[in-house]
């Protein structure tokens, strides 16, 4: 059979090389309770990988044209479940069994939303184990003032803890990517506060919304306060009125939200 070609405007470079999968499974920490979400399963290199290695796995692909190939790939494995559709528009915490890992080489386009909206959106997750671009990976933790630092960095760093890293090369890829990637693993915090988690959202990606502009400016040009209580909230942190949203900490976005009120 006659294998798709991948599609660029879906952002598909499909895992072929499968000797990086040792490497995800070390540092997915994969064991037989597992219950693993893929997004993006391609041609089902990994899919197969973790089905040998974990109790369930849904995978969740997007483009219909993968199926054949995918169904033939799996044929026997009785512990994956594949689903069909828009990963970011599918009901992922309605999964059953409820997945506590994600472990995938995700699309390039929609990496980073599917990143964020599953820190909140997917409370059963204990672990990521994903691969992105290089230059998304390292914005996941990425220290305040620096150009990588950015609304995802802070609501990475508010619910989890990085726990491995490995740099990716392209020839792992087919087609070959344009860009370097890498393998990126974080655990959720223990007690990390996923209730308050969303209006904390709200307040960061307003503030990071107008980089260029201060955050007591970029919060009122986003509608969430005017520049005075914005202002009065940030000298309530302790921080300058004229602070930009890349000098705070990420807990700094917490005590900000909280003075900012509901």
């Amino acid at each position: 059979m006659k294998l798709p070609a991948a599609k660029k405007e879906l952002g598909q470079h499909f895992l072929v090389d499968e000797n990086i999968l040792g490497v995800i499974g070390r540092l997915a920490v994969l064991a037989p309770e597992d219950v693993v979400l893929e997004i993006g399963p391609g041609l089902g290199v990994l899919t197969a990988y973790l089905a040998e290695r974990v109790g369930q796995v849904h995978a969740v692909e997007l483009d219909r044209s993968l199926e054949e190939p995918l169904r033939e790939r799996l044929e026997g494995w009785e512990n994956v479940e594949l689903h069909f559709g828009d990963a970011l528009r599918l009901d992922l915490a309605a999964l059953d069994p409820p997945p506590t890992k994600l472990v995938s080489n995700l699309p390039y386009n929609v990496a980073t939303p599917l990143v964020v909206e599953s820190l909140d959106g997917l409370p059963s997750l204990e672990l990521w184990c994903v691969m992105v671009q290089r230059e998304v990976a390292d914005r996941f933790f990425a220290e305040p003032s620096t150009k990588a630092y950015g609304a995802v960095s802070v609501l990475v760093q508010l619910t989890s803890e990085r726990t491995g890293f490995h740099p990716v090369s392209r020839t792992v890829f087919r087609p070959r990517p344009n860009v370097d990637s890498a393998l990126i693993a974080f655990r959720r915090l223990a007690g990390a506060n996923l209730e308050g988690l969303a209006r904390v959202k709200s307040v960061v990606t307003a503030a990071f919304a107008h980089r260029r502009k201060r955050l007591a400016n970029s919060l009122e040009l986003s509608g969430l306060a005017t520049r005075g209580e914005a202002e009065a909230a940030l000298a309530e942190i302790g921080r300058d009125t004229r602070a930009r949203a890349e000098e705070l900490a990420p807990r700094e976005f917490v005590a900000l939200s909280e003075a900012l009120g509901p």
